[in-house]
């Protein structure tokens, strides 16, 4: 499978939602050059913000306050330039008046050579020093990136030009003159790509196989055609979000040379992109690609670009004479779904059953067993089945044991070895009088203890995997809002069995004191055990469909 003169291995990855990466802690050095957000949107033509010096002189050693002003925004990346080479190094550095709301970056190894945002709360107004220094150029313009929010910003606003006292009047270069484009002009398609040459003149990829994306609206469909010294780029298939491949060197997500074709509600923006590690795609502002075109048709995004097969002067650009890996990822995250459902739901329900519901559900039910005890095997089942299939189903979908998944697949392999330990334990359970069956309770307890812990930091790792990265902020405090949940149901229901416990009954006859725990005491908790389970259910399931939720977008 190779296009003549070259051999291309592709990663094709569908992503069902709109962004693609934001940095509300203002920590946006990557993009000092271009000084584009990396949100995958065409900015605001026309500035509505406005960057004011309190001199328009000055000499090397002066500070000078500048100030940015305008409408709210959430962010902003304040630099200054030469004003005769605005794509040229940044000039003199920044000292802050208000460090709640702004803060130093430094940029191409100057530091203090940019300010930006520290947090996303609204400003009308950002006052900062630009220090001028002892190599400043005659003339220097201060620019800035300014963010409303996530889809609407402005890139490179100009700002007040200021000139040292004996240089020759500037001169605006006609460059500057015309509006600021961050992407080049696109053209539209007209009609769906056809798979025709597919094995002649193009190498192609197609899912389902051999589908044909001017005929099947569901086909996913990737193309490549040399045309002397460069590569025709064609990509198709239903999405909502954008649709991307990367070139890779290794079977692992992470320093690839990625596109990505990204839907912004009527429009498609063409973007070449590079992925570092387990982050989201850092878009590139340089112009590597040319002729671009896009079509919208059902639910499709279609999209082709040509790029040359060499781009020396391109970093992060991929040579296209050397051979690449082929990735297709469609599903991968099954098995986390699997996982959460089992270790978030299932299991921690049927421990709570277990260890609190006995007096509640003593009854016999099925097989004359008490009906806590079947509903407690039914759930623990369940958790070592879908355990047993969300274990094989990255192999799978791997191909073998990924060694660039850190701790993760080592805490599976022993979760998943626990999981089908515990069953078989219980399968041979000394009778209730036994005395083997206190030994066989806490070595039960331990195993299950210890599984659901090390299920929890599994799933922590996972969250970070290139095959599912949820939001990074976001998946933290979910988990442990599902843990703190979990825990604080433990402690309430403990609190209440102790509770009951220390409530006795004196016999005058005796002065015995028995013990009420699992008599008439604890059938008066029975409806408050009950209400605490209904809610801790209701909570549990809450925090599930979040996850699920959050797996189905990706």
């Amino acid at each position: 499978m190779a296009v003549p003169g070259f051999i291309l291995g592709v990663f094709i990855h569908l992503l069902h939602i709109s962004s693609v990466a934001n940095y509300p802690n203002g920590k946006v050095a990557k993009s000092c050059h271009g000084m584009i957000p990396e949100h995958g949107h065409s900015p605001q033509s026309h500035p509505i913000h406005h960057i004011s010096v309190n001199q328009t002189t000055f000499q090397p050693g002066d500070q000078l306050k500048v100030t940015l002003s305008g409408p709210p925004f959430k962010g902003f990346l304040l630099e200054a330039r030469d004003a005769e080479d605005l794509s040229g190094p940044l000039i003199g550095s920044f000292t802050l008046i208000d460090s709640e709301l702004s803060q130093i970056l430094t940029c191409e190894d100057i530091q203090g050579s940019a300010v930006s945002h520290r947090n996303p709360s609204k400003k009308n107004d950002i006052e900062v020093y630009w220090h001028a220094p002892s190599s400043a150029p005659n003339h220097i313009q201060f620019l800035a990136t300014v963010v409303e929010k996530y889809k609407i910003y402005w890139v490179k606003i100009p700002g007040s030009i200021i000139s040292q006292p004996n240089a020759l009047p500037f001169t605006t270069p006609k460059a500057t003159t015309a509006p600021l484009s961050t992407l080049p002009p696109d053209s539209h398609l007209t009609k769906p790509f056809s798979a025709s040459a597919c094995g002649n003149t193009k190498f192609c990829i197609r899912s389902p196989l051999n589908c044909d994306p001017e005929k099947e609206r569901a086909c996913v469909f990737l193309s490549f055609m040399r045309d002397d010294q460069s590569v025709m780029v064609e990509m198709s298939g239903p999405s909502k979000g954008y649709l991307s491949f990367a070139l890779s060197h290794d079977r692992w997500m992470g320093d690839d040379d990625a596109y990505l074709c990204i839907r912004d509600d009527q429009t498609v923006h063409i973007q070449a992109s590079h992925l570092t590690g387990r982050s989201h795609p850092v878009m590139d502002s340089e112009g590597s690609l040319e002729d671009m075109a896009w079509r919208l048709a059902d639910g499709v995004i279609q999209c082709s670009f040509r790029r040359n097969i060499s781009l020396p002067g391109f970093k992060n650009r991929f040579d296209l004479n050397t051979s690449y890996y082929i990735f297709i990822a469609d599903g991968a995250a099954d098995d986390a779904a699997l996982m959460f459902v089992a270790w978030m739901t299932t299991v921690s329900i049927g421990v709570l059953i277990a260890r609190f519901f006995k007096p509640v559900w003593s009854k016999a039910f099925f097989f004359g067993e008490a009906a806590w005890f079947q509903v407690h095997r039914l759930l623990m089942i369940t958790t070592s089945v879908l355990t047993c299939v969300a274990f094989v189903l990255p192999f799978m979908y791997r191909g073998g044991w990924s060694r660039h998944a850190g701790y993760h697949p080592y805490l599976g392999c022993v979760v998943m070895a626990l999981a089908v330990l515990q069953p078989l334990l219980a399968a041979f359970r000394p009778p209730i009088h036994d005395p083997r069956r206190q030994m066989f309770n806490w070595t039960h307890w331990s195993m299950g203890t210890a599984a659901r812990i090390m299920a929890v930091a599994a799933m922590f790792l996972g969250m970070d995997l290139p095959g599912l990265n949820l939001p990074e902020l976001w998946k933290t405090y979910a988990m442990i809002g599902f843990v703190a949940w979990h825990v604080g149901t433990e402690i309430v229901l403990e609190i209440h069995a102790y509770r009951l416990t220390r409530k006795v009954e004196i016999l005058d006859d005796t002065r015995i004191q028995i013990l009420q725990s699992f008599t008439a005491a604890e059938a008066e908790g029975h409806t408050f055990k009950k209400a605490v389970l209904a809610l801790y259910v209701w909570g549990n399931v809450t925090f599930l469909i979040m996850f699920l939720s959050a797996i189905s977008q990706l």
